[in-house]
């Protein structure tokens, strides 16, 4: 390349010869990269178009099992049939949230809109309902108002989730969950073993849990911290030590 333009093309002038041989290598760095990152841009596309079909295919399943389950326990007396009805219930509403899931983290990788009006006290209603399927020796107090935000109905679910379950968890001497909805706040409050000073200072610390032998749905509350952050709700702890805690969501 440089005997050619030294030789054959007789260019002397240095700063000429440097920007030629300086937009040749740009030009080259250029098609390379495209020829390696097409081929990777159709292989992601490709990937996401599956995962839609295949969740796509997985719906359908899944309401026409819940669909028959409900025609069935209408039509049964037997009660030993009607709790493994129940179980099959249950068990479908998981793989509904793992749809939910999958399918939410899809539109947030490719950056969809995914806001829309939300139902507070009835999306609370709903998912204790589904938790108290799991937890059925908790009591869940509820004193809801009526209020409709419009915010991630998915992400939100998920973090209104992991604080019940928390709850749960770190309550092993009180199956008692309260639940108000006040205005634009929404408080959760357990009569578990509570957290001191120093517990709250590192709650929102990636991986952290205060009791290691604790497992349940947890995305953590530092992905919820993140949530909360990047929606614009206003995320607050309030706990004592064998007392419990009371965490707090202002929807501003």
């Amino acid at each position: 390349m440089l005997y050619y333009f030294l030789v054959i093309l007789k260019v002397h002038d240095n700063i000429l010869l440097i920007t030629i041989l300086l937009c040749f290598v740009i030009l080259s760095a250029v098609m390379i990269s495209k020829l390696s990152i097409d081929p990777l841009a159709e292989h992601i596309s490709n990937l996401q178009n599956l995962s839609k079909e295949t969740l796509h295919e997985l719906n359908l399943p899944i309401s026409t099992i819940i669909t028959n389950t409900q025609m069935l326990k209408k039509n049964s007396d037997d009660k030993k049939a009607l709790k493994r009805l129940d179980r099959i219930n249950q068990a479908c509403s998981m793989l509904q949230l793992r749809y939910n899931e999958l399918d939410y983290m899809i539109k947030t990788q490719t950056q969809q809109e995914i806001k829309e009006k939300i139902s507070v006290d009835k999306l609370i209603k709903q998912r204790v309902e589904f938790l108290n399927s799991i937890y059925n020796d908790v009591e869940f107090t509820l004193e809801l108002q009526n209020l409709e935000i419009i915010n991630d109905k998915i992400g939100l679910t998920k973090i209104i989730d992991n604080i019940i379950d928390n709850g749960v968890k770190y309550s092993l001497n009180s199956k008692k969950i309260d639940i108000r909805l006040v205005g634009s706040t929404l408080f959760i409050q357990d009569y578990g073993c509570g957290m001191d000073e120093m517990e709250l200072v590192q709650i929102f610390d990636r991986y952290y849990q205060s009791n290691e032998n604790m497992h349940g749905f947890g995305i953590g509350l530092n992905m919820v911290k993140k949530f909360c952050d990047k929606n614009n709700i206003s995320l607050n702890f309030k706990s004592q030590p064998n007392i419990g805690t009371t965490v707090s969501l202002n929807f501003k």
